[in-house]
This record gives structure tokens, sequence and C-alpha cells, in this order.
């Protein structure tokens, strides 16, 4: 049995998943698919910054395009270490086509015109 504090609404549902992938202790529909996601293949959203040549900032802000398994999240991390682009840069532009070989893209959530 694996326990959890539901994150997906303000409510943190303590949720409890057997073996078997039942999940008790949810409100919502939601709360069970987050349940099983996080019992079976926890997977995150990955928020960080790569190094960029510009005269207005140092560093650009991406986002990766879908959640990535959790057991990656460091890996990819050291990875966007040795990333740097050049401005200008556009909001969604590509900064790391599928990276790792884990089928998500790294992109800008911000644009840096010089």
């Amino acid at each position: 049995m694996k326990e959890f504090i539901c994150i997906v609404c303000p409510r943190g549902c303590h949720l409890k998943v057997d073996d078997d992938g039942n999940v008790t202790g949810n409100s919502c529909i939601r709360g069970e698919k987050y349940g099983k996601q996080e019992a079976i293949d926890p997977r995150r959203t990955l928020t960080s910054t790569v190094k960029i040549k510009s005269e207005l900032v140092r560093r650009l802000p991406v986002v990766s395009s879908e959640e990535i398994p959790k057991d990656k999240v460091k890996e990819v991390v050291r990875c966007l270490d040795s990333v740097e682009v050049s401005a200008p840069i556009k909001v969604k532009d590509v900064i790391v086509k599928n990276v790792m070989g884990l089928g998500v893209d790294i992109v800008a959530t911000r644009t840096i015109e010089k």
C-alpha cells in the first residue's frame, strides 16, 4: 500500500493506492487518476533555466513540453547545465528537442529580443 497527498486541487486528499492500483481517499476522479499515476509512474513538469548570450539577461527560463519521469529530473537538469543559446529567442521556441530521448522538448517561456 502506497500513500500520497493529492496535489491536483487545494483539498489535499490523503490517497491510498493498493498493489492492484485501487485508489481510496480521493474526493474526485482527478485524484484517482493522480494516485494511480503517482504509484505506477510518477512524473513531473520540469521548470529550469539555461544560459543565454544576451545584452539583457544571463538565464533563459525554460519548461518541459510534457511531464518527464520523476527519476529522470536530476539527469535532465544536469543536461541543461551545458546548454547555451543566443538571443533572439521567442516564447515556445524549442531549446532542446527530445531531451535525453524521452520524447519531451525543452521550450522557452520568455521572449528575449537582444
